[in-house]
């Protein structure tokens, strides 16, 4: 069974509610995941932008969402998930914004892609002490057992 992501705020390729960006409520999009593997130890969740700061001239990946150690057996996060109510052991990393938690699209010009990486790991990673991406990707790195990704789209109203 190969693992996979779905919202049902969204489909793979398609627009992001505005109800999920800098535009409105900034509310984490519902998500939910089927297929991870056997001998998964933990998971880990990465949304970010490849697009910044301009679609026709990318610089940067901004990065929206980093958590970790996220218990293998769960199945996805209610929409507008905070960490109290995040699944027992899982740890945030730090977005673009120098700060923990969900923060949605707010491109400053044209139509970004905003894409909600899942990793399934061998192994349950010690605290990192809220890291950014690259750091939470260089401790993942020989430890993934499988990922997939849903891709959403926003572009702002003018």
């Amino acid at each position: 069974m190969t693992m996979t992501i779905t919202s049902s705020a969204f489909k793979h390729s398609a627009e992001i509610p505005k109800r999920h960006t800098c535009d409105s409520e900034d509310l984490s999009p519902p998500l939910s995941w089927t297929g991870v593997p056997a001998g998964t130890k933990s998971l880990a969740l990465i949304v970010d932008d490849p697009d910044a700061p301009d679609p026709q001239a990318p610089k940067m990946i901004w990065v929206h969402w980093v958590l970790y150690n996220i218990p293998p057996g769960t199945a996805g996060f209610t929409e507008a998930i905070t960490v109290k109510n995040l699944p027992t052991g899982t740890l945030e990393g730090i977005n673009d914004w120098k700060q923990t938690g969900y923060r949605g699209p707010c491109p400053p010009i044209g139509r970004h892609r905003y894409y909600h990486k899942l990793y399934a790991l061998d192994t349950v990673l010690p605290d990192l002490n809220r890291p950014a991406k690259a750091i939470l990707e260089k401790a993942m790195k020989g430890h993934i057992l499988a990922q997939t990704e849903l891709m959403g789209t926003y572009l702002r109203a003018r």
